[in-house]
Parts: structure tokens; sequence; C-alpha cells
């Protein structure tokens, strides 16, 4: 007569085995048997893995800062172009090379006040504050220092978590970096044209069909007035808005307080270990007037 016991149900991979006894059975080989005590110490090692990955991306910047005293860097939004197979087109050209008109009409457009901040216009960012507050349409609070590191280290577009990734970033950068390189590097990587064309070589041949350092008073400002898109706005055939712009950062580039800016010795930093103020010079802007 067959006889049939219940007991403890054990799963496992073509179905399942009945224990005689129930308690203390031995499991057949294969079986899943589920013991949470089991998995806790394999779950605090994924965590751990995710938190020091998530630490050496969030210091990847930093040190990639230090390195960008040299070289070539490129934007974020390059490296993407490239892996979506998008045009790409950015031909480096050396500070002292560009028109000093650019570099000029650059600075009058987007950070009047690069010279003499230290990465974050403060009262810029209270200014955009105190319009959030009143209602009204938010102006533009970046720096030229914050637009390099939005586009060498993170993403376009407006965000909370961008923004607060920016801020040290962006101090960080003031401090390692001489106010030229950083001038160098923003005009290298901004976005100059609708088709992939970054950095002023690029924009300046796209509007003009010209070099960089062949560039006019006006034809700077024309490309100085496009940022920071030059999907909406062009130089190469501008509109009523953008040749207002222009005129006004023809002017603002001959004024007596952008003149200055160029001329100003900023108090000397602590180098690190001598690298960060390697071939540093005394005056951080020294560009043609």
């Amino acid at each position: 007569m067959l006889q049939i016991k219940f007991g403890r149900t054990i799963h496992h991979g073509t179905g399942f085995v009945n224990s005689a006894e129930g308690k203390g059975a031995t499991p057949s080989p294969g079986a899943i048997v589920s013991d949470p005590a089991a998995f806790a110490p394999r779950t605090k090692r994924v965590v751990r893995i995710v938190i020091l990955v998530g630490l050496a991306l969030l210091a990847l910047p930093y040190l990639l800062t230090i390195l960008y005293g040299g070289g070539q860097p490129v934007s974020t939004l390059m490296l993407w172009r490239w892996a979506t197979g998008a045009p790409v087109s950015r031909t480096w050209i050396d500070i002292e090379t560009i028109a000093p008109a650019l570099p000029r009409s650059v600075v009058a457009a987007e950070d009047a006040k690069f010279c003499s901040h230290h990465g974050i216009d403060w009262d810029s960012v209270r200014d955009v504050i105190d319009d959030m507050q009143d209602g009204e349409a938010s102006r533009g609070g970046s720096t030229i220092t914050q637009q390099v590191a939005k586009n060498l280290f993170l993403w376009p577009g407006r965000s909370v978590i961008r923004k607060a990734l920016e801020a040290p970033l962006a101090l960080w950068i003031d401090f390692v970096l001489p106010k030229q390189r950083i001038l160098e590097i923003y005009l290298n990587i901004a976005e100059w044209g609708p088709s992939g064309q970054f950095g002023a070589m690029a924009g300046a041949d796209y509007a003009f069909g010209r070099s960089a350092a062949q560039l006019s008073a006006k034809e700077a400002a024309l490309l100085a007035a496009i940022l920071p898109n030059p999907h909406i706005r062009s130089a190469k055939t501008p509109g009523p808005g953008v040749r207002r712009l222009a005129a006004t950062y023809v002017a603002r580039a001959r004024s007596a307080e952008l003149r200055q800016c160029w001329r100003e010795n900023r108090e000397s930093r602590h180098s690190l270990g001598g690298i960060l103020t390697a071939d540093r010079p005394s005056n951080p802007i020294q560009l043609p007037l």
C-alpha cells in the first residue's frame, strides 16, 4: 500500500522533494534554499562598491582639472556627439593666436567680472535669486568658469543637481588654472555652430570663412552674441537682435573697465607640490589690447 507523508517542500531546478520528517531534512542536490542571512554580506559588498564608484566619479573631474593645465581638452557634448555618430568640427587654437577682439568680446558678453571673481560671481547669483523670488524670468548667472566646468565634466540643460556639482568644480578650476588658461579652454570647447562646430576656429570658419586669428572686432562681437545657443542665433546670417547685441559687445570690449580687467594682478596662489603653478604667468590675462 502506497503511503504518502507530507512535510517541507524544497524546490529545485526540475521539481520538488517531499521530506518525510519535515524538520531537519537534507535538501537534495541542486535545491535552492532561501536564507536571508546568506545574502546580507553580499548586499553590503555591492553597496560599498557602488559608493566607491560614485566617489571615484565625483573625484575624477578634480583630478582631470590638474591635467588640463596643458593639452587640448574636449567637452562632454563633443564626446556624446562622437559616440552617437553626429558630426564634430573642432580645431584647437592657442589663445595667443586668437584675434584679441574675440576673448575681450566673449568676456564682455558672458562674464564682465571674469578677472575679479574666483569662479562664481556671487553678485550675479544674488540677482538671479531675487528675480526668482519676484517671479521674474530667471537670467543666466553662470560665469565663464562655471560654463567650462559644465562643458568639460557635466551635461547641458538646467538642473539643480548639475548646479550643485558645477559650483564647487568652478571654484576648484579657478584655484587650479590661471585665468588665461580657463578662457583658452572655453574658447576652444564652446559650441559655435548649429552642426557640431566647436571652438573659435570652427565657429569663425563656419560664420565668416576665415581663421579665428583674422577676426575683426565686429565679427568677434557677432560670435560672442550667439553664445550660448548657436542653434537659434546665427553669426553667419545675424538677425536684428544679434546685431544689436554685437554692437553692445563691441563697445563693452573697448571699455576702460574691461581693459583694466586684462591688466589686473590677482593674489598669488599656493601651489600643490609645485604642479599647479608651474609655468604660470604672474599676470593671469596677458593679451594684446
